[in-house]
């Protein structure tokens, strides 16, 4: 079992909560995006998720 990110890119504000994650990081056009998708541990990920002001991070188990 693992677990999928599904996020909405086009919603993020680039407040860079996330990025205490060491999956999430900050694209040049300063929105915030995955390292990985698909994980086998979900890690800080779903703090990521919590933490997110715009709730646009989901994860889901596959």
């Amino acid at each position: 079992m693992g677990y999928k990110i599904e996020f909405d890119k086009d919603e993020c504000r680039g407040c860079g909560a996330c990025t205490f994650c060491d999956n999430w990081k900050i694209s040049e056009e300063g929105l915030a995006y995955p390292v990985k998708k698909e994980l086998e541990e979900i890690g800080c990920n779903q703090d990521a998720a919590d933490i997110c002001p715009v709730n646009i991070i989901k994860i889901k188990e596959i």
